[in-house]
């Protein structure tokens, strides 16, 4: 579902991404662990076209996405911004921030995006939001505006909000990390609940390890924009092969 080949990025001199090869399959739970700074937030930027590769080139569903054939003869070129809106409508994002639009309600936020870039009419946006919010365990707060909800409350509006453009991928980048540590549980679970009852495509950021083993089906170590290793939780956790995997482990646990 995700491919990238080769892909650097650099901010000035400053290297984030280094030659990056990663692949992730349809319906995969893929999460990336690592030291801050080791680029994996960069990796969900680049799906959501919030930044551009600098050299190498990324594919989704067996298609370029970071570029497009020229006219001209084929060859493969920078993507514009009408090739990558048509292919960013396939991918959900949710942020370590809420975002939520504070002038409308709970209802309101989660069926905004559908009806003005999906074109739902407002009847089919308002069930589907309704169906997603009971989902997340808020189906009582519909009519609440933003300031009425916890933390928690509020990112799992958001997470109903990126459910709600029917995304084929779903990119959660730190999604506990502004939270207070009673509100991370709930969140957590929801996620859990729709990596077990969707074939979402998923891929994480998160400092959560316990949450990491539970949802993945292969876990990236990160390093200096470098995958260091990569396989399923039980490898990674229980047997790491390199020691600054273990020196990371041992400090986020």
């Amino acid at each position: 579902m995700v491919r990238f080949e080769g892909v650097v990025k650099r901010f000035g001199d400053h290297t984030v991404l280094d030659g990056l090869d990663l692949r992730v399959g349809r319906g995969e739970r893929v999460t990336l662990i690592g030291p801050s700074g080791s680029g994996k937030t960069t990796i969900l930027r680049l799906l959501m076209t919030l930044e551009r590769v600098t050299e190498g080139t990324i594919h989704v569903d067996g298609k370029p996405f970071s570029h497009m054939p020229a006219a001209r003869d084929g060859s493969l070129v920078p993507a514009d911004e009408k090739h990558l809106a048509g292919t960013r409508r396939r991918i959900g994002m949710v942020f370590q921030q809420f975002n939520l639009f504070p002038h409308m309600n709970v209802l309101e936020n989660v069926m905004e995006a559908p009806v003005h870039v999906l074109g739902l009419s407002r009847d089919e946006a308002a069930e589907r939001a309704r169906e997603l919010l009971d989902l997340v365990g808020l189906h009582d707060r519909l009519d609440a505006h933003p300031t009425r909800l916890s933390g928690g409350q509020q990112q799992r509006v958001a997470i109903a909000r990126a459910l709600a453009m029917r995304p084929d991928i779903l990119l959660l980048d730190e999604v506990t990390s502004a939270l207070d540590p009673e509100l991370v549980a709930g969140v957590l679970d929801v996620l859990r609940d729709i990596a077990r009852t969707t074939d979402i495509t998923m891929l994480c950021v998160t400092h959560e390890m316990g949450f990491a083993r539970d949802v993945s089906d292969r876990i990236f170590m990160f390093d200096h924009g470098r995958v260091l290793e990569s396989g399923p939780p039980e490898q990674l956790f229980e047997a790491p092969e390199k020691e600054r995997t273990r020196t990371f482990l041992g400090a986020v646990r």
